[in-house]
């Protein structure tokens, strides 16, 4: 019998920007929240599957309007073992991983500017989707 395979390309028009700090989830979505006047609120966890240990859950906060999409994902799960399981794997040295969607080309830069403007933030440094083999860990 022929078997057929079903192959589906998506479109990742997002950008990926990894932030790291030692804030807590929260503390950092209400300190973006008041320097760009967004409103990131918190979501149910992201549940990504895994092969041998099933359903890991992410923390993330969203704000999105019709033309506009932020959100900020926990790169550790909520049960994290160290080096275990992370959001993005390629890039362990980030806590937090910050996605932007936007009609505006601009809107992604002006977005980091201010994170990058924050106390907390130690470091923020954009993160190039071409070779990223995780990057379908955003598809929902």
């Amino acid at each position: 019998m022929k078997k057929n395979k079903l192959v589906i390309e998506y479109a990742y028009n997002f950008e990926l920007t990894g932030i790291a700090s030692t804030a807590k989830g929260y503390k950092l979505a209400w300190a973006i929240n008041r320097q760009t006047g967004f409103n990131l609120v918190r979501q149910p966890d992201l549940a990504v599957g895994y092969k041998k240990e099933g359903d890991k859950y992410f923390n993330f906060f969203a704000y999105e309007t019709h033309l506009n999409r932020l959100k900020l994902f926990k790169n550790k799960p909520v049960d994290y073992t160290a080096g275990k399981h992370l959001l993005v794997p390629e890039f362990p040295h980030f806590d937090f991983i910050l996605l932007t969607q936007a009609e505006d080309p601009g809107f992604t830069a002006m977005v980091v500017e201010k994170v990058r403007s924050l106390p907390m933030v130690e470091l923020v440094a954009p993160i190039p989707l071409a070779g990223l083999k995780s990057k379908v860990n955003f598809i929902f």
